[in-house]
């Protein structure tokens, strides 16, 4: 693992797929807004391309890990909009590849911790992306379940309050 961030086969992957800034297909971008209320669905709109694409991708896994039985909105909402939070940092894939880099050898916390205000205002709201997602979605009206899986998805599982089965699920389909 890399610390708070999953493992490095993850952070890489996720590297290559932002180096192209497009969405997700229309069919999925559509499938997605769907499964929003209003207030998600403009959330959605501010996230970038490559973590539309990477919020589609958790979704559709989070569902099959499921199983057959129809799965509630709000927990679909939860792995569509996990990372929404990083839009209030600004901050592109050169960058966040840094920062996440900084967080692993000096630790989130102690990071998070250790920047000041101006351009570093940028480092810290990506690196609390998860409480900021929450904050977000809490104002936008989504459901309890939607934004406590927001501000818990970087958390180990003995901190989770989301239902373990749907927690656990979220978690492996996000590949952390």
């Amino acid at each position: 693992m890399a610390g708070d961030f999953g493992s490095l086969g993850h952070l890489a992957g996720r590297f290559v797929g932002s180096l192209s800034p497009a969405g997700p297909p229309p069919a999925d971008e559509d499938w997605a807004l769907a499964q929003l209320l209003p207030g998600e669905q403009e959330l959605w709109r501010r996230m970038s391309g490559p973590d539309r694409r990477h919020a589609v991708a958790v979704a559709r896994e989070a569902l099959r890990l499921l199983g057959p039985d129809p799965c509630p909105r709000a927990v679909v909402a939860a792995a569509l909009l996990h990372d929404v939070g990083k839009v209030e940092s600004g901050l592109g894939t050169f960058a966040r590849v840094a920062v996440t880099v900084a967080a692993i050898v000096v630790g989130r916390e102690r990071l998070v911790a250790s920047v000041r205000p101006g351009l570093t205002a940028r480092v810290r709201a990506y690196l609390t992306h998860d409480r900021i997602g929450a904050e977000l979605l809490r104002d936008a009206g989504a459901d309890p379940l939607t934004f406590t899986w927001a501000a818990e998805h970087h958390l180990g599982e003995a901190r989770w309050s989301v239902e373990r089965g749907v927690a656990a699920a979220l978690k492996a389909a996000d590949g952390d």
